[in-house]
């Protein structure tokens, strides 16, 4: 295409309301505009991308046997109140009521739409298995939507449910799936791991999240050094081995600690390690008040915590419920004489003489025995994994990341079939609930994160599988007649030989056409001007590694062709698989 003629409003400066690399230069880089808060208007740039990575996940969905379908945005409340999730999933889902006053959402995923149209069709083993995707766009009403298409409340994805048989079958539909995604990404050109992950509101028995590795991640992904174990931090197992406390403890003496609300202040006023301190924190867990009791230097894993309690929503309580709760304010309750549950991480059972709040005002207590002191339920995994800890599989050392989720794959089992009795007849005639799976890519979240993890100072890097061109191509006088006869030449060759490129034929200054395809970030760039004309070359540059040269005119073709190719291995040997 021809510069001249397409959209591209660029802009030199970076809108104040970008937070992050990817959001800022897709503004610049006039691929999207903002429409409201998390809503986003694809430009001609900007979608072309998504065509691409749109492409490439289609390809592989019919490579691994599913086939395409599109299902409706707007959905029933009904299917939702059937399969529980209209109150469960809470305010992201948006509600609303049509004409008829009937209620209805704008669908964040579509588990239940896709299980009543197979309940409603499938009767008998013979029709199984049923492997159905879309590419469609969702809806999810997020209370602080940012960074741009990283969370944002509309977005585009693909979205893919397995019915089947047993529990063989659909865990073959997984492995297509894992092993779909992995080719995916990797022909994406985007850096990723597999690792294993929570189920959050989806449900399912489990599930791995495929994740592109980026300082900007809003994720934290543990990875071990010495064995394939890669987990969110949400999912990561504690690989706790030591043995219980034996040695005996003083007798529990409150001291006052005026003002220290906070370990740190507590581990200064009292010279203790953080280690030796308790934290008690008071939570709801779907309303119900609880306590959950970490070491004073680790971080309670909210999630681990729900799952436990088989909770659908768990979060702290307010300072107000706390103080009536504990008789305490914020900072100085302990789990001594609670009158509430109280769970307590499996860590804490290897030590004993803590120092825990006093449940009073400016009050701990030292020399806490939790075997003795309190009426723990239970011990268990509580807390999120810390680069000291050892690997659960293999007891290696581990490696945290930041990574952006930009696919899921679950295992869902029964949890739809059940409750929305999708069932079959066996070859026996025996009624069997089908066995269901489901797997989503973020094609807008993977575009966001590509170039969160491709980009420099002067604009976007863009793997050549999802350029929107994969070649720029840059006329610097286009009022030379043979700079423009060359040029042009090279813009009708380049699509017979596979690739589409962007011409920039603009009247502008060559700075501004530089600065534009740098901004762009197309991976290929090919310069022609009076003289580089005179010299008898085109000039070339690899977006990625700057690296600059130049192509004979006379011999462009096969020069171009030996060129292109060190620009595309040099991408495809850095793309990084699980």
């Amino acid at each position: 295409m021809r510069f001249s003629s397409c959209y591209i409003p660029t802009l030199k400066e970076s809108p104040a309301e970008a937070e992050v690399a990817s959001h800022r230069l897709l503004l610049r880089a006039g691929m999207i505009r903002r429409l409201t808060a998390g809503v986003y208007v694809y430009l001609p740039l900007g979608l072309r991308m998504m065509d691409k990575i749109s492409k490439i996940v289609r390809e592989e969905m019919n490579a691994a046997g599913f086939q395409e379908l599109l299902m409706p945005v707007v959905q029933p409340a009904d299917l939702w109140k059937e399969s529980g999730r209209w109150e469960q999933y809470g305010k992201e889902l948006l509600r609303f009521k049509d004409r008829n006053d009937r209620e209805c959402c704008l669908g964040p995923t579509h588990e239940e739409v896709i299980t009543d149209m197979v309940r409603g069709e499938v009767r008998s083993y013979r029709q199984l298995p049923v492997r159905l995707y879309q590419i469609q766009t969702k809806f999810r009403d997020e209370i602080r939507p940012r960074f741009g298409l990283m969370r944002g409340r509309e977005f585009i994805m693909k979205d893919a449910y397995s019915f089947d048989m047993d529990v063989p079958g659909a865990e073959q539909s997984y492995k297509s799936m894992y092993d779909a995604y992995a080719r995916i990404f990797q022909r994406l050109g985007v850096g990723f791991r597999a690792v294993e992950a929570d189920n959050g509101s989806i449900g399912g028995s489990f599930s791995h999240e495929f994740m592109v590795l980026a300082d900007t991640g809003e994720d934290t992904v543990i990875f071990c050094r010495n064995c394939d174990y890669a987990a969110n931090v949400e999912r990561a197992r504690i690989c706790w081995t030591g043995e219980k406390a034996g040695r005996p403890c003083p007798p529990c003496r409150d001291i006052s600690t005026p003002g220290a609300h906070t370990v740190a202040d507590v581990a200064g006023l009292l010279g203790v390690a953080p280690a030796k301190i308790v934290k008690t924190l008071v939570l709801l867990a779907d309303g119900r008040p609880v306590a959950a009791l970490v070491r004073g230097d680790r971080e309670l894993n909210e999630t681990k915590l729900k799952n436990l309690l088989n909770a659908r929503d768990i979060k702290l309580a307010a300072p107000a419920a706390v103080e009536s709760l504990t008789r305490a304010p914020l900072g100085f309750a302990g789990p001594r004489g609670l009158d509430l549950p109280v769970y307590a991480d499996l860590e804490l059972q290897g030590d004993t003489d803590y120092v825990t709040g006093g449940n009073a005002a400016d009050t701990h207590t030292m020399h806490v025995d939790l075997s003795r002191d309190a009426r723990v339920a239970v011990f268990a995994d509580l807390r999120n994994i810390a680069p000291d800890d050892r690997c659960p599989v293999c007891g290696g050392e581990v490696s945290l990341r930041r990574g952006i989720e930009v696919g899921h794959v679950f295992m869902l089992g029964l949890k739809y079939s059940e409750s929305m009795h999708a069932a079959f007849l066996d070859e026996k005639g025996r009624e069997r609930p089908m066995i269901m799976g489901c797997y989503g890519i973020g094609i807008s979240r993977v575009a966001a994160a590509a170039i969160e993890q491709n980009h420099d100072a002067d604009g976007i890097v863009f793997p050549p599988s999802l350029a929107p061109f994969e070649a720029a191509l840059l006329c610097l006088d286009p009022d030379n007649a043979g700079a423009r006869a060359a040029a042009e030449k090279i813009y009708a060759l380049l699509p017979r030989l596979g690739v589409d490129v962007l011409y920039d034929d603009r009247r502008e200054r060559p700075g501004v056409k530089f600065k534009d395809a740098d901004l762009l970030g197309m991976p290929m760039q090919l310069v022609i001007g009076a003289k580089s004309l005179a010299r008898g070359v085109a000039e070339c540059k690899d977006r990625r590694s700057g690296e600059k040269g130049e192509l004979d005119l006379d011999n462009f073709e096969s020069a171009f062709g030996r060129w292109a190719r060190r620009v595309r291995d040099g991408w495809n040997e850095g793309a990084q698989g699980s």
